[in-house]
């Protein structure tokens, strides 16, 4: 291991590359993490600071070769070297709009911080990232027209940066100057000596850098050779990724992998031990190879991905999808992947895969109607597929249900009835979903319930007027409370209300 302290000048100068491997995450810094760097630049160059620290580079240095470029693989410090890089992207493209308002030279920091000038190719770049970001920053690079509709934290972070030049808190040459000032630690290892999956880990042991998913996409492919990381990563894990919605990619994914192992290992894991809980499983797996577990997951995430983002071509299925999201379902999701994956097996029809998932959400609706205790229904979906008999599938799982008769119970319809006349619908999380669903029953002309406002009939103001308190009688204040928030009084309007 070589560690030298130095700046992003030293890092980059030279005939070298820095390279992002498949396995790393994709750039996920934004503004608020460049909004605290180009504060740092400006505090420390208005109070005359020699440096300031901003932490470390850990790289594997590749075979040397006789001639061309010195490739180094980055374990740790992509968001760092990658957000310096679009702010000198941004001073270069400052210094070519404006020759004449600044002494910056956009050829030194284009050819000698941004492209080792005499290569072709992707070696033509200091910086190659992941294929999610790299189109986005050589576009940059090269000065290629980026399509408006493209959504990259990569372009919203070289416009940030471009922005705060602009508005000159600090001369173009100042900042300059000032990244020059920015110290980092580059730290060189040895293929042959260092652990680089064992150093990763301690590096973000304390879990506030990269996520759970992060950490499982890092074990799952640091260790694979070349090609097979390729393969793995071309075929399976990226189109795995791209099932993700860009907005919501990280916390979703990291739900995913743990509803993912808790179906696998019928228990649910715990919110920050879920990448611990994945290397053990991986170790005692059914798979035989990681190219077998990357399978595995990627066809559990086209199920956990269209139950998520509401995906299907069957109309029923989508729908069900869409009354799961209004009812927030998530603790359903290693239950339902399970019946999904044996639906696709041909254990179940598609149409008994909506019977079961009607029956789950009848199951949680008529609990929540009941107001019964929520805390049991996590452990209750985690084991239910134990309870399946695979010879007569969609009767064992109705047997389960009918059967309880403790915490776990499914209320029956004298149960639901008496508690769904006098339940506090108004204040219900799935109220717009009991209202849509009663409006749109064999309705012609179904409605969008966002488009309507729920209003009180008998109405809410505790000084009720004298024709509202002769109707409901002496006792008024006591039938006002006991049916103000009730189904009865409820109704859907198109108007604002006037009160």
């Amino acid at each position: 291991m070589d560690a030298r302290k130095g700046n992003i000048y030293e890092i980059l100068n030279g005939n070298k590359q820095f390279l992002i491997p498949n396995y790393q995450r994709f750039y996920s810094w934004d503004t608020e993490q460049c909004n605290r760097l180009w504060n740092d630049i400006v505090e420390m160059q208005k109070k005359g600071k020699a440096g300031h620290f901003v932490g470390s580079i850990v790289n594997i240095a590749e075979q040397a070769m006789p001639t061309g470029v010195q490739k180094y693989m980055i374990i740790d410090g992509q968001q760092r070297m990658t957000t310096l890089t679009l702010l000198l992207l941004a001073l270069r493209d400052y210094a070519i709009k404006n020759p004449d308002n600044t002494s910056i030279n956009s050829k030194r920091i284009d050819n000698m911080l941004l492209k080792n000038e005499y290569e072709n190719g992707d070696e033509r770049y200091k910086l190659l990232l992941t294929e999610t970001d790299r189109d986005v920053l050589t576009r940059l690079v090269e000065e290629k027209p980026i399509s408006e509709d493209t959504r990259s934290r990569i372009l919203e972070n070289y416009k940030f940066f471009s922005g705060k030049i602009a508005d000159m808190e600090l001369a173009p040459a100042q900042v300059y100057e000032s990244i020059g000032k920015l110290q980092i630690v580059n730290i060189t290892l040895d293929r042959t000596i260092d652990d680089a999956q064992a150093i990763f880990e301690s590096l973000n042991s304390t879990g506030k850098e990269l996520s759970e998913s992060d950490l499982i996409r890092n074990y799952v492919l640091m260790g694979l050779e070349p090609n097979e990381q390729n393969y793995v990563y071309d075929h399976l894990w990226r189109p795995m990724e791209l099932l993700f919605e860009y907005e919501t990619q990280g916390s979703v994914m990291d739900r995913f992998f743990r509803d993912y192992l808790t179906m696998k290992l019928t228990r649910i894991p715990k919110q920050d031990r879920v990448y611990e809980e994945f290397k053990a499983y991986h170790l005692n797996c059914e798979f035989a190879t990681i190219r077998e577990l990357c399978q595995d997951i990627y066809t559990y995430a086209k199920y956990y991905t269209n139950m998520v983002f509401k995906r299907s071509s069957n109309s029923a299925l989508k729908s069900l999808y869409e009354d799961i999201n209004d009812l927030r379902m998530e603790v359903s999701y290693p239950f339902l992947l399970r019946v999904h994956n044996d639906q696709e097996e041909g254990l179940v029809t598609v149409d008994e895969l909506c019977e079961i998932i009607r029956l789950c959400i009848s199951y949680v609706f008529r609990r929540s109607i009941c107001d019964i205790p929520t805390n049991s229904l996590n452990k209750t979906f985690a084991t239910l597929r134990n309870e399946i008999k695979t010879d007569d599938y969609v009767n064992s799982i109705k047997a389960f249900f009918v059967l309880r008769d403790d915490y776990k119970e499914f209320p029956d319809d004298d149960k639901f009835e008496k508690a769904f006349v006098s339940r506090d619908v108004y204040n219900m999380r799935s109220r717009n979903f009991l209202l849509s669903h009663l409006e749109n029953y064999k309705n012609k002309a179904p409605i969008i319930i966002e488009n309507f406002t729920i209003e009180h009939i008998m109405p809410q103001n505790p000084k009720l007027s004298i024709e509202w308190q002769q109707e409901l009688g002496p006792t008024w204040k006591e039938v006002q409370k006991t049916y103000l928030h009730t189904i009865g009084n409820l109704t859907l309007t198109a108007y604002n209300s006037e009160e």
